[in-house]
């Protein structure tokens, strides 16, 4: 809902908090998602004001108006290339031209006194609005929903001993020092922030992200549009729903699906990402029959495509370990489906599955092993349905909008 630009009144005794992210409404992926839910919410008690560009991801196509108010939240839409996101120099021609164009608008509307959250989408976007707040005399948080340059270095892009990841550590320093305080997405994160922020004395928090408990719940298995399409409704099912991207390890599943033909069982792959050309080369190539790829579905197909399945797959390279936090793990307990998670002991991932009780995790890079331990739940399929009422009423109690708003709320105080 838009409303009239020249009324703000009711903004006029709350403190201004500007959020500084490139995805926001229409943007319909996770972050976009994410990030308009968190404005919104924090509306009631702050002037939220918005900076961020048009969409290119899951909503690329669409535009939105430069300058709106839509559902308390005053929104400044800046102008960058879209080109290709997955071509890596055309990311970095869209990253340099949206980031100069919300750096200026940074400077131009913040002021001092001002509270600023900035987000890592994209993940140059810390330094320059850290730097237009010290300016203006803001201070500013840090949302941090990857890790760099340790992500990086997990899907092989830089080498630890490179200048480049040793450029971005000192700028790290520099950012971490001023920040007001540091929010990470999990756990794990925020141990291995305490160790790279060693001396600058600078807080850290912890907020997850959520499920999107009003659209997404249980749906009997029996009623999937998806399952019937693909008739495989008599197989155990294990479904891959989200980013197929650099940090994710499909090879693994894919091995594994290889090594498993002719049992009863069948992988769904649903999303999109650079590895996704790869993964329907190589299902082609083996000719694998046991795997579909549906690619990237709309938002408002969740109800049926995260339900198309029995046990989720959420999958991360060796070395994501306190870089991120898958955020499809919030959507799958609120479906109630268990999770069967390819992630480094201690991870987050691997946390919330332990703590609740909903499912299993291993190493990454051990097809074998996943192997066995597909079988092990086929052998304990009866206490599936179990699991899945745990995860939903970890979801239910934990992993809501309403808990995480009162969490920012807390740390934004």
């Amino acid at each position: 809902m838009s409303v009239d630009l020249n009324d703000k009144s009711s903004q006029s005794a709350k403190q201004r908090l500007w959020i500084v992210c490139e995805l926001y409404y229409p943007e319909e992926n996770a972050t976009g998602h994410y990030m308009t839910q968190t404005a919104e919410g924090l509306a009631e008690h702050f002037d939220v004001k918005f900076i961020c560009g048009q969409p290119n991801y899951a909503s690329k196509g669409q535009k939105g108006p430069k300058h709106e108010i839509r559902n308390g939240v005053e929104i400044f839409r800046c102008w960058g290339t879209r080109l290709d996101k997955n071509v890596v120099a055309f990311r970095l021609v869209n990253m340099l031209t949206l980031g100069l164009t919300m750096f200026v608008k940074s400077l131009l509307k913040f002021r001092r006194g001002d509270k600023v959250l900035v987000v890592t989408a994209p993940p140059s976007l810390p330094y320059q609005t850290g730097f237009a707040a010290l300016m203006k005399g803001s201070g500013y948080y840090l949302l941090l929903h990857d890790l760099y340059p340790d992500i990086l270095v997990a899907v092989s892009g830089a080498k630890r001993s490179s200048i480049l990841v040793r450029a971005i550590d000192v700028a790290n320093r520099w950012l971490y020092k001023h920040a007001a305080k540091i929010i990470a997405v999990g756990r794990d994160m925020k141990e291995l922030l305490e160790a790279k922020t060693s001396g600058l004395d600078v807080p850290i928090a912890v907020i997850p992200n959520w499920a999107d408990m009003a659209n997404i719940e249980p749906r009997p298995r029996d009623e999937n549009e998806l399952l019937d399409e693909l008739g495989v409704k008599e197989k155990l099912v294990f479904l891959y729903a989200g980013n197929i991207g650099h940090p994710t390890d499909i090879k693994s599943i894919v091995s594994a699906a290889e090594m498993m033909r002719g049992e009863p069982i069948h992988f769904i792959f649903v999303g999109s990402g650079a590895k996704l050309p790869w993964l329907r080369e190589e299902v082609r190539t083996l000719g694998l029959e046991n795997v579909s790829i549906q690619g990237q579905l709309p938002r408002d197909q969740q109800r049926v495509f995260l339900n198309a399945g029995d046990v989720a797959i959420i999958s991360l390279v060796e070395g994501m370990w306190g870089t991120a936090m898958p955020s499809r793990t919030y959507n799958t307990l609120a479906t109630g489906m268990p999770i069967l998670a390819l992630t480094e002991d201690g991870s987050e991932l691997a946390r919330v599955i332990d703590e609740e009780r909903v499912g299993w995790h291993i190493s990454p890079g051990q097809p074998e092993a996943l192997v066995e331990v597909i079988r092990e739940i086929m052998a304990r399929r009866q206490e599936l349905g179990a699991m899945g009422k745990r995860a939903r009423s970890a979801a239910l109690e934990k992993y809501t909008p309403k808990v995480a708003i009162e969490s920012y709320l807390r740390e934004l105080s």
